[in-house]
């Protein structure tokens, strides 16, 4: 008994000595347990996530809490808050060895405090077994008909990460008073608008009992249907609908909070987030692609879609003008004002 509890005492020792590292993310991080459970096993750190809601919800805590931070690394701050995380001054620089396999045109921090992880493009979905005998809308134009926006559900860009790259698409496809004037037209036609992805795809998308066969989701939802079937589907339910400019690209970011007192330990995560068993471990737990250049895909990854013509927008002009962009796009969907007077009082 004795030698055994001579064992056991390094044992606990050690546990509790472990090094904790917290990680804030946004609601939709996933990985594999065993994935997590390796790296702690080889690195002796101890994982501790806290989510802190969706993306723009997750940053703002962070900056929040700026000079005592809530967390040693942040994942998750996309492309459309990228500039608004950077000029906040709350990531630490970092030159990670794993950046020699990240695909460049993802490096778009040059001062590398936010190392990209993965990307993925938001887009409209559709239930083909809805459109099987209709025509399928193929414009902007289309889609701003009363007998397509009532078919569609959309989310709201000032709570939503879906619903904001599906806005900035608008902006970036229509110009400044076009995207306004689409909008009313949607308005008009009888869109629905909910808070945010799970309600809208999972509420009111046909495919789960709602009513409405458009929905804003993303070019991987097609191939997570035939996944998630469990062999019930060989082919997709649903499709993409990918005229030029009608999806986003969505890239997201990881970074060293400022003020971490677990530097190494930071680094350790980041190099290991880039490396080739998680970005493998990725596209079947978050449904998008990894960054590194030599990460093989799953099977499944051949129904989902990267299209040829996303809408492109600057990380510096989504941070000019994002915040006025929603608050026009709330003006006119969900106070009911005329695109032309808002567009009249920016003058």
């Amino acid at each position: 008994m004795i030698k055994k509890l001579l064992v056991l005492v390094p044992l606990v020792f050690s546990l509790s000595l472990a090094e904790t590292l917290t990680v804030l993310t946004h609601s939709s991080f996933a990985l594999s347990k065993e994935v997590i459970a390796s790296f702690e096993q080889q690195t002796g750190i101890k994982l501790r996530f806290v989510e802190g809601g969706d993306a723009g919800a997750t940053l703002n805590k962070a900056i929040l809490s700026k000079g005592a931070p809530i967390a040693d690394v942040i994942y998750g701050i996309d492309n459309t808050f990228l500039s608004r995380a950077l000029e906040a001054g709350i990531l630490e620089r970092y030159s990670t060895p794993q950046i020699a396999v990240v695909q460049s045109r993802f490096l778009l921090d040059p001062t590398l405090t936010a190392l990209p992880v993965d990307y993925g493009y938001v887009a409209l979905n559709y239930d083909k077994d809805f459109f099987k005998d209709k025509p399928l809308p193929g414009s902007w134009d289309d889609l701003a008909r009363p007998e397509y926006a009532r078919l569609l559900v959309v989310e709201n860009p000032a709570t939503s990460s879906p619903g904001l790259a599906f806005l900035l698409a608008t902006v970036a496809s229509l110009g400044e008073d076009g995207y306004l004037k689409f909008w009313e037209a949607l308005r008009d036609g009888g869109v629905k608008v909910a808070p945010g992805w799970s309600e809208a795809y999972f509420a009111h998308f046909t495919r789960y009992g709602g009513d409405r066969p458009l929905v804003v989701s993303y070019t991987t939802s097609p191939a997570a249907e035939v996944y998630f079937s469990e062999g019930a589907y060989r082919e997709p339910p649903t499709g993409n609908l990918l005229w030029p400019g009608a999806s986003f690209l969505q890239v997201e970011f990881v970074g060293i909070l400022k003020g971490t007192r677990h530097r190494a330990a930071a680094e350790k995560f980041i190099d290991w987030l880039l490396s080739g068993p998680v970005q493998e471990d990725i596209p079947l737990n978050m449904w998008v692609w990894p960054v590194r250049r030599d990460a093989a895909l799953p099977d499944v990854f051949k129904f989902a879609e990267r299209p040829l013509e996303p809408a492109e927008l600057s990380p510096e002009a989504i941070a000019k003008n994002r915040e006025r962009w929603i608050a026009e796009w709330e003006a006119v969907v969900v106070r009911g004002q005329s695109a032309q007077e808002v567009i009249s009082r920016r003058k």
